[in-house]
């Protein structure tokens, strides 16, 4: 059974940085699909970025991320990072992280297994 733990969320200015990470227990994250996914009030859970955890895959971006954000990942593979430059306002949102066996695309919240608590970040201008 995985389970994920985000932290690094927090409240930073419009065009700050944040540095969200991952923990996954339970099992080491081998040949995962993983993702970050976030949701404002009001909104439907979106993907921010995925990837599989074997190496030299690139990951898949949101529009939204592209340019801005970074998904990588520790060797040991127990840890997903989210590294966010010149955040704006409409960043702010729950913050998930989440994993599944396989990756079924196009990218939907309802195809990922497990999920961790979120972690909040807020941009304000």
């Amino acid at each position: 059974q995985v389970q994920l733990q985000e932290s690094g969320g927090g409240s930073v200015q419009s065009g700050g940085s944040l540095k969200l990470s991952c923990a996954a227990s339970g099992a080491i994250l081998r040949h995962y699909c993983v993702g970050w996914f976030r949701q404002a009030p009001g909104k439907e859970r979106e993907e921010v970025a995925t990837t599989y955890t074997d190496d030299n895959t690139t990951p898949h971006y949101a529009n939204s991320a592209q340019g801005r954000f970074t998904f990588s990942q520790d060797n040991a593979k127990t840890t997903l990072y989210l590294q966010m430059n010149s955040l704006k306002p409409e960043d702010t949102a729950l913050y998930y992280c989440a994993a599944d066996r396989v990756c079924r695309w196009p990218i939907a919240a309802k195809n990922f297994g497990y999920w961790g608590q979120g972690t909040q970040v807020t941009v304000s201008s």
